[in-house]
């Protein structure tokens, strides 16, 4: 049994997708990642992506904690149908249609999706059978479609390697919980360097030659 741990809808029990199909975030692991993502004050107010979503946890908890919007991303049907019984439960206890499900293939959402959308938190939680290129892969759909002061979390097993990240992202954190791994992301700002050359072409600190 898994449930929604905070926020306005804390303590809701959610619904499970069957079989061996989906692997579900523990609630030790949600509980320690948006622990996280609150410290760094990403999820109120957030517009939140959650690809490979399953049954939609990660995604109607950050609902649940004020995100301003949720897309999850799910293609398998069962799973797809449970994510959506999660959103509409969650919905139902906003009051409004915060959490939206999308029955598609990740790539093909972002292939598709609205060029002007952007998102402030992407939870990213593919199955095992999807290997570090095809990790990579989908993080680089992702390069203009992140907000300014975006963060990315992927969870993997602890047992797989890092993937090598895209340039335009870098690892600021990683947390291990038993078999599970979350890989902490934020896109690369290029922050302006000060000239070290004064106007008259000499180096700062340094005197000019009489």
């Amino acid at each position: 049994m898994t449930r929604i741990i905070s926020g306005a809808a804390g303590g809701t029990t959610l619904t499970s997708v069957d079989g061996n199909g989906t692997r579900p975030t523990t609630d030790r692991v949600k509980e320690a990642l948006f622990s996280s993502l609150e410290s760094y004050g990403v999820v109120h107010g957030a517009h939140v992506l959650d690809l490979y979503a399953g049954s939609g946890s990660l995604g109607v908890e950050s609902a649940s904690r004020g995100a301003a919007s949720v897309d999850l991303v799910e293609s398998a049907d069962r799973a797809a149908a449970v994510a959506q019984r999660n959103a509409d439960l969650v919905n139902r206890v906003l009051g409004w249609t915060a959490v939206r499900v999308h029955r598609t293939k990740v790539e093909t959402y972002l292939d598709r999706v609205a060029p002007e959308l952007t998102w402030d938190l992407v939870l990213m939680d593919p199955p095992y059978t999807v290997r570090e290129d095809g990790v990579v892969a989908v993080l680089a759909a992702l390069e203009t479609r992140l907000a300014e002061g975006a963060v990315v979390v992927v969870e993997r097993s602890a047992r797989t390697p890092e993937p090598a990240w895209p340039a335009w992202l870098e690892r600021f954190s990683d947390k291990k919980y038993g078999e599970t791994r979350l890989w902490f992301l934020e896109p690369v700002v290029e922050s302006d360097v000060e000239s070290d050359v004064d106007s008259d072409g000499d180096s700062a600190g340094e005197a000019s030659a009489d």
